[in-house]
């Protein structure tokens, strides 16, 4: 359904040019969930924006494809891509107040989803919009119809947002950090809403966190990114158990285990790359416990398939007896 084929965006600055994607490769079947996940800066939303044709106008894309259904929406016409937002490829923003109109009711913005998409009467695309708010577990759709975002909590305002990209039943949703900022109880509701929608809809998510639990709850396959690349892609559990690029196994040890509580956490050593100066080298070469001599002399390494569905991008990758 989804394949990005590398692809490379700039972001122009005063100080000079931020590398923000750097040779992404991607591909996503139809019913599947996948999980981007990684650090903060590492280009997961800006790959969120380039496959909604989003991207601010200090975005350049160097080069690459992102395939939709065979079409290249790089290149794709406007009206094309217009037509295909909202209705067949949805997206949740991270931060849902900042992205809904402060100035319109929320039950008016879901409406003109449906409006701008289909020729569904005003009485039926409001009838819809109820509909979409009952099944997201809200009480009394209607009151919360007639409610601006900033009446409502952070977590209304997600569900609003959730509304909106599920209304139309998109075949590709994708999610950026859904979760961020809310309380337990809702992050579950969210994610079962969205397990849901797979499920009884055969639709695709890219789910894009930095919540490695959430990935594990969630994901059927997992890309790490890091400075902007893809380094490691594999089924969930087989990352979990037997992670290969040394970026994957120390986010792993960051983090506590139900299995072994008393494992003590090994935090990340120094700090990402800076994104204006990029080096020609593997990236995380300066944080690495791994690194060779070829790592220090060579250029990135590319990401190449080391095990059936489990590819990593590293030169000394971590093996189960390591």
């Amino acid at each position: 359904m989804l394949r990005i084929e590398n692809l490379h965006v700039r972001y122009e600055t005063r100080q000079g040019d931020v590398k923000a994607l750097n040779g992404i490769d991607l591909a996503q079947d139809e019913g599947e969930i996948f999980c981007l996940v990684g650090e903060s800066g590492a280009g997961k939303s800006t790959l969120a924006l380039a496959i909604m044709g989003l991207l601010p106008p200090s975005a350049l894309v160097d080069r690459g494809s992102v395939f939709y259904d065979g079409v290249d929406l790089l290149r794709a016409d406007p009206e094309y891509l217009r037509r295909l937002r909202g209705q067949t490829i949805s997206l949740i923003f991270e931060d849902a107040q900042s992205a809904l109109n402060p100035l319109k009711l929320v039950g008016d913005q879901i409406e003109e989803v449906i409006r701008l998409h289909t020729d569904v009467p005003p009485r039926a695309a409001y009838g819809m919009t109820q509909d979409v708010l009952h099944d997201l577990g809200i009480p009394d759709p209607r009151r919360i119809m007639g409610q601006y975002p900033s009446n409502l909590s952070g977590g209304m305002c997600q569900r609003v947002m959730l509304a909106m990209a599920l209304v139309l039943g998109p075949r590709l949703l994708i999610a950026d950090e859904p979760t961020s900022g809310l309380d337990v109880t809702l992050q579950a509701e969210v994610l079962e809403n969205l397990r849901r929608l797979c499920r009884e809809k055969r639709a695709s998510i890219l789910l894009i966190t930095h919540d490695m639990a959430v990935v594990a709850t969630m994901a059927h396959r997992v890309g790490v990114m890091y400075a902007g690349s893809i380094v490691e892609t594999a089924e969930v559990i087989p990352l979990f158990k037997r992670p290969k690029h040394p970026y994957t196994w120390a986010l792993l040890q960051s983090i506590p285990r139900l299995d072994d509580p008393g494992k003590p956490l090994r935090p990340l050593p120094g700090s990402p790359p800076d994104m204006l100066a990029l080096p020609a080298e593997c990236p995380y070469l300066p944080r690495c416990h791994k690194a060779l001599n070829q790592c220090r002399a060579s250029l990135r390494p590319p990401l190449r398939e080391l095990e059936q569905l489990h590819s990593v991008a590293c030169y000394n990758p971590i093996h189960p007896d390591a």
